[in-house]
């Protein structure tokens, strides 16, 4: 809290109690006196009750400016910004069988996954945990009468250029949660959910499903080692950090773009306040960095 409201919660403590005393004079002087009445707080503990009152209300007014402020960035924003990437992005080949595809389906912590026969590209239906679990009820949990595909649904595609703002209307609209990201040749770039266009305007929210972020590790030196395929966005959002995400959607991809090279192991770099190692490549894949303050050593 400013100073400023420092010195106002004291004149409004203060002024509370001159009242009370202006009031039993003027009492008084008319031939009335007030019952003495203990109090149960001190002065000192009504004005670190206004503090705290102030202390509070300047919490709320801030998070409420940082949540409208995201609410005019969603034009500008596309679901490609925030949506999970298809190196992430969990999903179900339906040519496994049905007992395989059950199992995947229920052992997976999401509501909803993406039936793909073939490849990932060729996306053939969404399944929900809950009509799965109706339609094993149904059949006496007999795995091999389930049929999958006449139990998912119809996927949504919707191009990655779509603005946050756009599918957030859609979702509504349709009163869906789920949706496929395709580029313009209609290759599939990721996933994006209600949940993650929500979570961008009043940040992340916790659920008691909710785990570690995938591919990255905190280590008891400081130091972050993370999965090259860890998108900046969900980077910056775990760890609050600003690692700029205009130029590349992950992180390999920022240290590639930063260095104009695929580079090799153990080779380090600085920038954006950071201080990026490359632990592992694959080939010409960066697989694994260590990232930590480019003030450390």
């Amino acid at each position: 809290m400013s100073e400023a409201g420092w010195i106002v919660a004291a004149v409004l403590a203060g002024l509370g109690l001159l009242a009370c005393v202006f009031r039993a004079r003027l009492l008084a002087a008319f031939g009335y006196e007030l019952q003495r009445i203990e109090p149960q707080h001190s002065n000192h503990d009504e004005s670190r009750s206004a503090v705290d009152d102030f202390r509070r209300d300047g919490q709320v007014v801030r998070e409420g400016r940082a949540r409208i402020g995201r609410l005019s960035d969603l034009d500008e924003l596309e679901v490609s910004d925030v949506m999970v990437h298809r190196t992430n992005m969990r999903s179900v080949n339906a040519d496994n069988g049905p007992e395989a595809v059950v199992r995947e389906i229920l052992q997976s912590p999401h509501t909803r996954m993406p039936l793909w026969k073939g490849s990932l590209d060729n996306i053939v239906g969404v399944l929900h945990a809950k009509d799965l679990l109706r339609a094993l009820n149904d059949v006496g949990n007999d795995f091999s009468k389930i049929d999958v595909m006449k139990i998912a649904s119809k996927p949504w595609f919707v191009p990655d250029t779509t603005t946050l703002q756009e599918q957030l209307n859609a979702f509504l609209r349709r009163k869906a949660h789920f949706a496929i990201v395709v580029d313009e040749y209609g290759e599939v770039e990721g996933l994006v959910t209600l949940e993650d266009i929500i979570e961008e305007i009043v940040g992340e929210i916790a659920d008691e499903h909710d785990i570690d972020m995938q591919g990255v590790k905190q280590e008891a030196d400081g130091s972050v080692v993370v999965d090259g395929t860890v998108s900046i966005r969900d980077l910056n959002r775990a760890l609050d950090w600003d690692l700029p995400d205009e130029e590349a959607t992950t992180i390999a991809g920022l240290v590639i773009h930063e260095t104009q090279l695929i580079p090799d192991e153990k080779q380090a770099f600085t920038f954006h306040g950071k201080r990026f190692v490359v632990m592992k490549r694959d080939k010409n894949r960066i697989a694994r960095l260590r990232i930590r303050p480019a003030g450390e050593i």
